[in-house]
C-alpha cells in the first residue's frame, strides 16, 4: 500500500510533458518555505492505495501523455516509501509508462538505489549549496543530497537540478557560483530549474494552526530572477525560470 496525499492529472511542472502527478505523504526534510506543510507528517491526512489503483489511473490516462509524458512521483518525498513503490515503478515500466520522481536526495539506502534504477528522470532539489544555509532552511545536511547526485551522474541517470530561490535565503550569488562550479561537468544534468519563492501555501499553514517562518519575505523581482538565471547560464547550458 502506498501512502498518497494527493493527485494532479494533466500536470506540466513536474517533469517533461504532460503527466500525472502522485503527492505522497510524509517528508524528512522541514523546510521553512514548504508549500505542502499538509505532507511532512508520514501520519498525515492520506489515503493507503493499493498499487493497482494507481496502476489503473496512470493507463487509463497513458494516450494523453504522448511522447514526452508519464507519472511523477512527489510529495513529501517519495523516497520515504522506496520500499512500497518499488514493485509499482516496476508494473509501470511493463506498462511503458515514464517514470519521474522528485526529490530531495536524502534519503539513501538499498531501496531508494533499486527504486533509481528503475525511474527514467530524477527532479533533484537542491535547496542550497552552503550547508550552514542549508541546515538554516531545512533542518538537514545537504552532503547526503549530493551523494545522490553524484550516484546519478556515475550511473548515467538523467536528472533535473530544481533550485527554488529563496530572497535572503538561498539567492547568495557566491552560493549559486559554487553549486555551479561543483556541478558544472556533470553530463547527466539535462536542465535546470530555478523556482521563484512563492507564498501559495501559507493558508494550509493557518488552517494547520501552525505558524509560517517566513512571513516578511517577499517574493522574487523581475531583476532577481533575471539575475540568478544570468549566473546559473554561466555552467548550464539550459537553464530555466519555472
Amino acid at each position: 500500500m502506498i501512502r498518497v496525499h494527493s493527485y494532479e492529472s494533466m500536470g506540466t511542472f513536474d517533469g517533461p510533458g504532460l503527466r500525472l502527478v502522485v503527492f505522497l505523504q510524509g517528508c524528512n526534510f522541514r523546510c521553512l518555505y514548504c508549500a505542502n506543510p499538509d505532507t511532512i507528517d508520514i501520519k498525515g491526512e492520506s489515503t493507503e492505495t493499493p498499487i493497482d489503483e494507481i496502476i489503473r489511473m496512470a493507463v487509463s490516462q497513458k494516450a494523453f501523455f504522448g511522447k514526452k509524458g508519464g507519472i511523477t512521483f512527489s510529495g513529501g518525498e517519495p523516497t520515504l516509501q522506496a520500499k512500497a513503490l518499488i514493485p509499482l515503478f516496476r508494473r509501470l515500466k511493463e506498462q511503458g509508462i515514464h517514470i519521474c520522481v522528485d526529490t530531495n536526495g536524502s534519503i539513501w539506502n538499498e531501496d531508494v538505489e533499486e527504486l533509481l534504477k528503475l525511474t527514467d528522470l530524477v527532479l533533484l532539489d537542491i535547496k542550497e549549496f552552503n550547508n550552514t544555509r542549508h541546515l538554516q532552511l531545512t533542518e538537514r545536511s545537504n552532503e547526503p543530497t549530493l551523494h545522490t547526485a553524484q550516484w546519478l551522474e556515475q550511473n548515467d541517470k538523467p536528472f533535473w537540478l530544481r533550485y527554488v530561490l529563496v530572497p535572503g535565503y538561498s539567492s547568495f550569488e557566491e552560493d549559486i557560483h559554487a553549486l555551479g562550479n561543483h556541478f558544472k561537468d556533470y553530463r547527466m544534468i539535462q536542465r535546470v530549474e530555478i523556482l521563484p519563492y512563492h507564498t501559495l501555501g501559507v493558508h494550509k499553514y493557518e488552517a494547520m494552526k501552525k505558524e509560517y517562518r517566513l512571513k516578511g519575505v517577499k517574493e522574487n523581482t523581475p531583476q532577481q530572477l533575471d539575475t540568478a538565471k544570468a549566473l546559473f547560464e554561466k555552467y548550464f547550458k539550459t537553464v530555466y525560470l519555472n
